[in-house]
């Protein structure tokens, strides 16, 4: 269940209460990514403290390792994770073709001057093919080979038991074709069908587990009538929330969201597929997005690079070898309480396993802290101060 509770009056932007078995999301929220049932280098424990509400893992990588069987005898993810609140699972549609392009971490997304259907990384394998049908791919771990299908992704995410799951969709690049675009939105559309059908199926199958919110997945890449007419379509086929998925460039990610939250109804939860830098996140929930999820945060902090009021840098720096500081004096996450630039620094240089803890708890907790600032100043009027003032200081080039 979904309940708005404050509209800005100048943008789409809201405040609101996502319901779930496991507990309340207030939005706008981020949502830290715990890819394999965990958020790396951080306990569960460590993520309540810093303020996450909700947590989101992958399907396809749980599929693979410990498998989506062993997760649901565990007693779902919550459980097997030991995280007491919401949980999110993407549908692992990212996973088969990003990686099935032999692109680890992202697809390019800069398409300037560049037009193709075969978008595979310079030197790799074609890991995964798609049909009608579904998805032909070989694991990235030892080679085996799989199939993914809609009932097959409703399948592992019914035994994974997340609170919020996505439909299983064709992920496309800026480089595909106008051509290509439409035929991938045609199979996605038509997949969406398929995993209400199965949804509905397994959870009457499922007797006595916690209901699954299923979130539809609206993709169309950079064409406005791909986009609307995909959240259209969606629509009518009753999903509990909708996600905003596929390549976009950052220039353009306020106009695509907009032309997609105008399509979609008020009383259904979005979440933006994959965001998470702070101009991005003010963006979209000035666009009408709800949640949001990105490994950014944790990523980056695993390469010494931390956010901070006054922008990203990077703790390896020399400066930072005798700076008795903390990563940021705003900041109030355990390890800016209780640890300096200069040990961080140390820790990073001989490549101690704590480094990456201490550096993500804070890297977390910056984006979840901003984000619930963002919250607050929607539901109070003072939004546009907060913006002004966050994005001068964290982008201070831009102003120049």
């Amino acid at each position: 269940m979904f309940t708005v509770h404050h509209t800005a009056n100048d943008s789409r932007a809201r405040t609101g209460t996502l319901t779930t078995p496991h507990g309340e999301v207030r939005t706008p929220a981020f949502v830290p990514v715990g890819t394999r049932a965990t958020v790396k280098a951080v306990l569960p424990e460590q993520m309540r403290e810093l303020g996450a509400q909700a947590l989101l893992a992958n399907a396809y990588h749980l599929y693979l390792q410990p498998g989506s069987d062993v997760v649901d005898e565990a007693g779902g993810l919550g459980r097997f994770m030991n995280w007491p609140g919401p949980t999110f699972t993407d549908s692992g549609g990212f996973q088969v073709m990003s990686l099935g392009a032999g692109f680890k971490k992202t697809l390019a997304m800069d398409a300037t001057g560049v037009t193709s259907d075969e978008v595979i990384a310079p030197g790799k394998e074609r890991l995964a093919h798609v049909d009608d049908d579904g998805v032909t791919f070989k694991s990235h771990l030892d080679g085996s080979r799989h199939r993914f299908t809609p009932e097959i992704s409703m399948r592992i995410q019914h035994e994974l038991g997340a609170d919020v799951i996505f439909a299983f969709d064709e992920l496309t690049t800026l480089m595909n074709t106008r051509g290509y675009q439409e035929e991938a939105l045609a199979r996605t559309q038509a997949w969406a069908v398929r995993c209400v059908e199965e949804h509905r199926r397994l959870t009457e199958e499922r007797v006595g587990k916690p209901y699954q919110a299923l979130f539809g997945v609206v993709q169309g890449a950079q064409y406005e009538d791909l986009r609307r007419q995909a959240a259209r379509d969606l629509v009518p086929l009753g999903f509990d929330g909708f996600g905003i998925g596929g390549a976009m460039e950052k220039e353009n990610l306020g106009t695509i969201i907009g032309w997609v939250t105008e399509e979609l109804p008020d009383d259904r939860p979005r979440h933006l597929l994959g965001i998470g830098e702070p101009d991005d996140l003010f963006t979209a929930v000035e666009a009408g997005c709800d949640t949001f999820d990105c490994v950014g945060p944790s990523r980056v902090a695993r390469s010494s690079r931390m956010y901070g009021s006054d922008g990203q840098f990077n703790l390896k720096v020399a400066a930072n070898k005798r700076n008795f500081d903390p990563i940021d004096a705003e900041c109030d996450c355990y390890t800016c309480a209780h640890y300096s630039r200069a040990y961080l620094h140390h820790l990073f240089k001989t490549d101690e396993f704590i480094g990456n803890t201490l550096g993500t708890i804070h890297n977390e907790r910056f984006i979840v802290r901003l984000v619930d600032r963002i919250r607050e100043a929607v539901a109070d009027g003072t939004y546009a101060d907060l913006k002004a003032e966050t994005l001068a200081r964290y982008y201070p080039r831009r102003g120049q």
